[in-house]
């Protein structure tokens, strides 16, 4: 399948007083039409990160995109001027945030926040950019969508505030939609609806879909391919299936461990990881995850894994791991 969107070789810096921290490096992934990729990980190990590097939306200073290429329809977005990203963003790629209530503009109402949008990517006049509003809050469930054009962000709960962020991201039919943390901040009730209009809206748009999480119970319903990431790089990719069915990156493992499983009851017992994911000043020469992995031995601690090839639509980057 040809990629909507494909990373190649991502270097993301961060430019501090303590000098250059390498936050993100030699990072790749691609997501095709039609296809929910999901990027998974602790909290630190850079998802957002590299969410915000797709959309040229790093806080720079300090982070900067320093290698590698990000490629929306063949098209290079790293070298494009602002301008031009102005117009990518909400019309060929869009974002929902993981928190919709401060993602949202708490002093301009729901109506005008969409008709502003919309109204930037589309050649249509007030009266007509808010009847698509109503559409578009009809579209993503929100009841009285006509009269919800008017309530401020606060008057509105935060799953509603989240379909709302839904409906601007629809709004102009983007080729790639990326999904950060976005059903963390919600209820198991909620995040099951958002989840599944999702897919609907994916299965009618044709989107592909980015998803970054760390929650594992909610890849295995909407992914067909994962990437596992840690401390900024990549460290396993596989079809959802053979994932869940036979993890192979030691850090895969743990993070498998420690999902609970439905059924099984409160007392259930997760593992854990020991340690934590290393500071950007205090990386390893050796295999980042080595201080915490349980089967670590003298190559992992002076030499860095590189991917490889470990069957059908997988690899990892574990010396344990026989290519």
């Amino acid at each position: 399948m040809t990629a909507v969107l494909d990373v190649e070789g991502l270097d993301v810096t961060l430019f501090t007083r303590a000098g250059a921290l390498r936050a993100i490096e030699g990072f790749s992934l691609s997501v095709a039409a039609g296809e929910t990729v999901a990027l998974v990980g602790e909290s630190g190990c850079g998802k957002s990160l590299a969410a915000l590097a797709c959309m040229r939306l790093l806080p720079d200073p300090p982070a900067r995109i320093t290698g590698g290429a990000v490629r929306l329809d063949g098209r290079d977005l790293v070298p494009l001027a602002e301008r031009d990203m102005v117009r990518v963003r909400g019309r060929t790629a869009a974002m929902i945030f993981q928190d919709p209530v401060g993602a949202l503009n708490p002093v301009t109402r729901i109506g005008d926040q969409l008709v502003e949008m919309l109204r930037a990517h589309l050649d249509i006049s007030r009266i007509a950019a808010r009847l698509r509003a109503t559409e578009l809050l009809e579209l993503v469930g929100i009841s009285d969508a006509a009269g919800r054009l008017d309530d401020y962000p606060h008057q509105l709960s935060g799953g509603t505030c989240q379909r709302v962020m839904i409906a601007m991201a629809i709004a102009c039919r983007p080729r790639l939609l990326i999904a950060d943390e976005a059903t963390t901040a919600l209820d198991v009730t909620i995040q099951a609806q958002v989840l599944a209009l999702l897919a609907q809206l994916q299965a009618e748009m044709g989107m592909a879909i980015l998803f970054i999480t760390h929650d594992l119970g909610v890849v295995a319903e909407i992914a067909q391919r994962v990437v596992v990431m840690y401390a900024g790089v990549k460290v396993e990719e596989a079809p959802v299936d053979a994932l869940f069915a036979a993890a192979l990156h030691p850090y895969t493992k743990g993070l498998l461990a420690a999902t609970p499983v439905a059924g099984e009851g409160s007392r259930q017992r997760l593992a854990e990881i020991p340690g934590r994911v290393p500071a950007l000043s205090e990386r390893p020469a050796g295999c980042l995850f080595a201080a915490r992995c349980p089967l670590v031995f003298d190559r992992c601690i002076t030499e860095r894994p590189s991917l490889h090839d470990a069957g059908p639509g997988r690899q990892v980057a574990c010396f344990a791991v026989t290519p």
